[in-house]
């Protein structure tokens, strides 16, 4: 069985997500990431002046493309520059996947040189966060990393790659399939919610659509056309009314005069 680096099995990863633009800043941890990146011509790497403006960036593409946005950083204060991104893509339900270096293992919580816990800083602004502390794992989680960011509820994912985990020989197949036993979002509506929803509006003497970041664009289109067409009032939140502008839609909003 062929082997490969855990370095060459992330690019091989990024492609078979159809990752093709990458924020990246380099550090020692990542370097050698950065070798195989610079091998081959599927992703693009943009680098920015430095990781705060990345993970904006990122955000950035996310929101304009519809596409999970993929950052990497080094280790210590490349990391921790993430933090503010992070957040504001958790608030505002955008999907990034964020690659982090980190020291070899037995470094990890020894104090060593720009070493430092990112998983737990950011545990409360990611949607997941994951140290890979085992070569035969990688591959795994990366495919669950990008499964998670852009499902449910979308979001930031964050996970810390160990230089020797990166540097080790291992499997060279990258998982198909995604089956997390304690994952299971939702893809369809309710159709008991549904039909609550209906007879709150049929019984709501001025009913009301409230259209936020969450909104899917072919729904907004739907309800759009039938709000004319029964008369209700409907508002676009900011982050809503942002969302529709970059897919080029219409922005109606109808009651603007607060009544």
């Amino acid at each position: 069985m062929r082997k490969i680096s855990g370095n060459k099995l992330l690019v091989k990863a990024l492609r078979e997500e159809g990752v093709d633009t990458l924020f990246g800043y380099p550090g020692a941890c990542t370097i050698d990431i950065s070798d195989e990146l610079y091998k081959q011509d599927y992703t693009r790497v943009i680098l920015p002046r430095q990781e705060v403006a990345l993970v904006h960036e990122a955000d950035a593409y996310a929101r304009s493309t519809g596409k999970v946005g993929v950052c990497l950083v080094t280790s210590g204060p490349g990391a921790t520059n993430l933090v503010t991104g992070l957040a504001t893509a958790y608030y505002d339900s955008v999907p990034l996947v964020c690659f982090t270096g980190q020291v070899a293992r037995h470094l990890i919580g020894n104090d060593a040189f720009q070493e430092v816990d990112i998983v737990g800083i950011t545990r409360s602004i990611t949607k997941y966060g994951v140290t890979v502390r085992d070569r035969k794992d990688l591959g795994r989680i990366v495919k669950e990393a990008f499964y998670i960011a852009r499902t449910g509820r979308p979001g930031p994912v964050l996970i810390d790659l160990p230089k020797d985990v990166m540097a080790e020989l291992g499997d060279a197949e990258y998982p198909c399939e995604v089956n997390i036993r304690g994952y299971k979002p939702n893809t369809i509506a309710h159709v008991g919610q549904l039909k609550r929803a209906i007879k709150m509006l049929n019984k709501a003497k001025r009913p009301l659509f409230l259209i936020g970041v969450g909104n899917n664009r072919h729904v907004y289109l739907y309800v759009l056309g039938n709000s004319r067409r029964i008369n209700i009032d409907m508002y676009n939140l900011c982050l809503g009314r942002k969302r529709m502008k970059l897919a080029r839609n219409p922005v109606v909003e109808s009651g603007s005069d607060g009544k």
